[in-house]
């Protein structure tokens, strides 16, 4: 009896080639995290290398100078003030306020402890700038006065008078401890004095009741005797001698 049923066929599934990933199995290289290199040309590569800024050639100059270019602005900064202060128009005196000493003169002669004396008649160009009264008033103390003058020569000359004791008075006034000579000055003899570290002339004398009258500062022996010959004893039943008026400076 024959046997009519078909033969079974046989399935043979052929190996998949060498290196070849199942159907449906993730490929490999798709598989490698991103960025990651191949092979050991991957490893070999460096870090990626900044960009360069590009700056304009007077940038590039300023940034470069340094030091050299500092100090030259520095110098540059200098001499343009040295110009300003050499053409700027100035004064060649120390301007001093003119004061009015007429109160303290009055004081002096009707309540001083001794006759005072004080500058009358003064040439034109002689500017009261101080005057300061010490000790009137006080029981047993010496009273001071001082008056200080701008000359017509612009140098400083002050009246200094005391009835404290001539040995200690002169000598601190004077800036000296012994004079240098005697000068007449309208008949009157004067003590002379020279302070060379300090530029002081001087002319002093002590009157018979032991009042010092000084005539010191940095003016010339000449302007200190026209101080010294303007001096007068201040009437105390009188009237304050009047100042003399201050100059006109333009």
């Amino acid at each position: 009896m024959s046997d009519d049923s078909p033969a079974p066929t046989t399935t043979s599934e052929q190996p998949s080639p060498s290196g070849a990933s199942p159907e449906g199995a993730p490929d490999a290289a798709s598989a490698r995290p991103e960025g990651a290199g191949n092979g050991a040309g991957g490893a070999g590569e460096g870090p990626a290398q900044p960009e360069s800024v590009q700056v304009s050639p007077g940038v590039y100059k300023r940034l470069t100078t340094g030091l050299a270019g500092f100090a030259t602005a520095i110098v540059a900064c200098l001499l343009l003030v040295g110009v300003i202060y050499l053409i700027t128009p100035r004064a060649n005196k120390e301007l001093l306020p003119t004061i009015d000493y007429g109160s303290q003169e009055w004081a002096l002669a009707h309540n001083g402890p001794y006759q005072a004396w004080g500058p009358q008649g003064l040439p034109a160009g002689w500017r009261a700038t101080s005057a300061r009264l010490t000790g009137l008033g006080e029981k047993g103390g010496p009273v001071q006065w001082h008056l200080g003058f701008i000359a017509p020569s612009g140098q400083y000359a002050a009246l200094e008078e005391s009835n404290e004791k001539a040995a200690e008075y002169v000598p601190r006034m004077t800036n000296s401890k012994a004079a240098t000579g005697t000068r007449a000055v309208s008949g009157i003899t004067w003590d002379t004095y020279f302070r060379r570290d300090k530029k002081a002339n001087s002319l002093a004398r002590t009157l018979p009741d032991g009042v010092s009258v000084v005539v010191t500062g940095t003016a010339g022996y000449d302007e200190l005797a026209v101080l010294a010959a303007a001096l007068k004893p201040l009437d105390k039943t009188g009237t304050s001698v009047v100042t003399p008026a201050p100059t006109q400076r333009s």
